[in-house]
């Protein structure tokens, strides 16, 4: 049967949308990003107990008083694992996520309920959103509008629309069909019918619906964190992208706090919207943990908590940036640095945040992978990223995006690719050796991202090279999938052959033999350059200057990713710290400022 090249229609299709209507995708951006701007502020305006206390009161009103003193414990929980922002910036995504779903699904279930040939047309459609892997919807979100929070909205409110539509077209179509003929018969207009009879009577299933919007919301959003939504998706993307289970844990416990709060409030919202709800939760109250507030006082609560909150200051401050330790050269302008969760990547990046926030920049920093991490600097989203291996390992990127990129220049190298195993697997020392052991490594290769060009050159060229096609498969999969099987066959004194280059920390963690290559099938090695969006040199001369003119020996970088990793998830920048304390003179010789400059700081 012939090929049908339904990949290439599509990325046709997405190219002529892209290329004809981006006025139309940064607008809708523009509107989006300023939505979710809006409702962030006001989350994150009150100090993290406060705004806890105006939550809890609303939890009480809705469900009674246990309901609110576990939702005050569990978003302090959340405070006190440091993850109070990420949670709200999260919360704030996934409202505005929901309320756009809810006025397109609400109206579209109501006219597919109406009519059968819109029901009949909506339904394939409904069902392509819900089985359609959701990590796919990123791609054109990502394509439409770039990096960042309105990507992430989009994609979750498509990959959350459907459940809205079905359970609003289902509670319409469950309504009695008599009681709808008595109306008629009454003389009520269509549009009495609907608001009158079949709306009030649907609610309950139409809240329902309400509630699965917000719960794939939130499942959505930590995929959507691999676009730099940020939030506790991009917490949890972080904690992947560098194997800590310990971090990934706390953002997951945070994803589950704002979960069980939405669904327990909007499964009390459509109690009190439905009469039936009301009466029986009236019956409810002659029980103390049951007990709800009247609204007016829950509103004088609330009110009551803002006011104190203003009256004591304890709102958040919008007060800038620290003021710099060194030349105020960049004068709070901001810098926006991406990074691949890449040992080298997270140290250099972290470095230079320090360097030029030390010279008066404002540095933000967003993990990302590999290929929305050059989207962004193609688009201009981001300024610069330090971990790119060229000409081998990231050659298809450049090739894709290399005519929108500047590159700044190699600042370490020459890396090395290679198949490692661990030193306590005999007779094997190198590629060749491979073929004749294929049974006592089950005949497998441990790989990384598939999209790595590590792993193309290994499936195109290496394994051909020493004539391993037949006796090995590579196994697909991600750095950190790679290094748990690692972790976990080296625990076990079990055989394995992984994929890995070279400098990497798990050759200080491990005993580990990189397996030669006397056919020289890897190639001579990669060099690490900095790439920049085009002509962020030019708009930023100094720092493209100390960008190019940047350079790090095994020694100096092999210590500072030492000391990252002992400091742990979240200390990076203290660490960098620390290590720049122990090398004095290294900020003025990578970032260094004329002496006129810190002059006339001084006398300014």
């Amino acid at each position: 049967m012939p090929r049908i090249h339904l990949g290439d229609w599509v990325d046709s299709g997405v190219n002529w949308l892209v290329d004809h209507l981006s006025w139309l995708f940064d607008a809708i951006r523009a509107v989006l990003e300023g939505m979710y701007d809006g409702v962030d502020a006001v989350l994150a305006a009150p100090e993290p107990l406060l705004m806890a206390g105006i939550l809890a009161v609303l939890a009480w009103w809705l469900r009674g008083l246990l309901a609110g003193v576990l939702a005050f414990a569990g978003f302090a929980l959340v405070d006190s694992l440091d993850l109070w922002d990420r949670a709200m910036s999260t919360l704030a995504l996934v409202l505005v996520a929901t309320v756009i779903a809810l006025v397109i699904s609400v109206p579209l279930g109501i006219w597919a309920a109406r009519s059968r040939a819109v029901g009949a047309a909506v339904r394939p459609v409904l069902d392509l959103l819900q089985t359609m892997p959701s990590m796919v919807l990123l791609i054109p979100a990502m394509l439409f509008f770039g990096l960042g929070t309105a990507a992430g909205v989009v994609a979750t409110l498509i990959f959350a629309l459907a459940p809205g539509v079905r359970m609003t077209e289902l509670g319409i179509r469950q309504v009695d069909a008599e009681l709808v003929e008595a109306a008629e018969a009454f003389g009520t207009t269509p549009r009495d019918i609907l608001w009158r009879v079949q709306l009030p009577l649907a609610l309950p299933t139409i809240m329902a619906g309400v509630n699965q919007v917000i719960m794939l919301g939130l499942s959505m959003v930590v995929i959507a964190g691999m676009v730099g939504t940020g939030g506790l998706g991009g917490a949890v993307n972080e904690a992947i992208g560098q194997l800590d289970i310990g971090y990934g844990f706390e953002a997951g416990v945070g994803i589950v706090v704002l979960a069980i709060y939405l669904d327990r409030v909007t499964g009390a919202l459509g109690t009190q919207l439905s009469p039936l709800g009301r009466r029986a939760a009236a019956k409810a109250r002659t029980r103390a943990w049951s007990y709800r507030p009247r609204p007016a006082v829950a509103v004088v609560g609330v009110v009551v908590l803002a006011l104190v909150a203003g009256g004591l200051g304890i709102f958040g401050s919008s007060a800038g940036t620290s003021e710099a330790s060194g030349a105020d050269i960049g004068k709070g302008k901001e810098i926006r640095i991406g990074y691949i969760p890449w040992d080298e990547g997270i140290a250099s990046t972290f470095l230079w945040k320090e360097l030029l926030e030390e010279r008066g920049f404002k540095v933000t920093t967003t993990q990302y992978a590999a290929g929305p991490l050059y989207t962004g600097l193609a688009t201009g989203q981001l300024d610069f990223q330090t971990d790119s291996w060229l000409p081998t390992t990231h050659a298809e990127y450049w090739a894709k995006y290399g005519k929108r990129l500047d590159d700044l220049g190699k600042w370490y190298g020459p890396t090395s690719l290679e198949l490692t195993v661990p030193s306590y697997v005999k007779d094997v020392n190198s590629l060749a050796d491979l073929k004749d052991h294929a049974s006592e490594f089950q005949g497998k290769i441990i790989g990384i991202e598939p999209s790595a060009g590590m792993m193309g050159l290994l499936k195109s060229k290496v394994l051909g090279a020493y004539g391993l096609q037949g006796s090995y498969d590579v196994v697909d999969g991600s750095t950190p999938a790679m290094l748990a099987e690692l972790k976990r066959a080296y625990a076990r004194k079990q055989p394995v052959v992984v994929t890995l280059w070279s400098p990497h920390w798990a050759y200080s963690d491990y005993d580990l033999k990189k397996l030669k290559d006397p056919q020289g099938a890897w190639g001579e090695g990669d060099g690490v350059h900095t790439l920049a969006r085009k002509g962020f040199a030019a708009d930023n001369p100094q720092v493209g200057r100390w960008l190019k003119d940047f350079s790090m020996t095994e020694e100096q970088l092999t210590g500072l990713e030492a000391g990252i990793q002992k400091a742990g998830k979240g200390k990076e920048q203290d660490a960098v710290r620390a290590w720049l304390r122990q090398h004095p003179g290294l900020v003025d010789t990578w970032a260094p400022v004329a002496k006129e400059d810190t002059t006339s700081q001084a006398a300014g």
